[in-house]
């Protein structure tokens, strides 16, 4: 009994939460990987620089903390501006902006994001189940919001319907 209260509490908890099956970071691992983006940065080869930037950017998307989030865009827009980089090349970032736009909520840039990056590779699972993720929460926001809306619009009535019977 007490195992199906915990379930039924978790689902309520992530049908309003967006409970998705992207994993998280922690500080301690986006600390770890700062320091390895310095070490890199002094005398490693430009590829082994570029590669710690990915996964700092890879750790900061995923992070629970919405400023790693907006920093994480950040530099991943930053890496989308180079012109000379191939569409596989591509693909990594896309899906990773994809996800920290996810994560920081504007769902109609993330569906832009992922269009794209399925594009490029149109059977990435990842992509493909980010996309599904996505539209359920944007789905899951608009019946959130129709029912607010709905009993705005009930209160409301009962509100009117209440002072014109006390009028009378």
């Amino acid at each position: 009994m007490a195992d199906n209260v915990a379930k039924f509490f978790e689902s309520v908890g992530n049908f309003f939460s967006g409970g998705d099956q992207i994993p998280w970071c922690d500080r301690d691992l986006i600390a770890g990987i700062e320091k390895e983006v310095a070490d890199a940065q002094n005398g490693s080869p430009d590829h082994i620089f570029k590669e710690c930037l990915m996964r700092l950017s890879w750790a900061l998307v995923h992070s629970r903390h919405p400023e790693d989030v907006q920093r994480g865009i950040a530099m991943l827009e930053e890496v989308m501006r180079d012109p000379t980089k191939a569409p596989l090349e591509v693909r990594e970032p896309l899906y990773l902006l994809a996800v920290g736009y996810y994560r920081s909520g504007d769902h109609t840039r993330c569906r832009e994001l992922v269009e794209q990056s399925l594009m490029v590779a149109p059977d990435w699972r990842q992509a493909l189940n980010l996309k599904k993720m996505n539209e359920a929460k944007i789905k899951r926001d608009g019946a959130i919001g129709i029912g607010i809306a709905a009993t705005a619009v009930g209160l409301l009535a009962g509100g009117i319907a209440a002072a014109v019977a006390r009028k009378k």
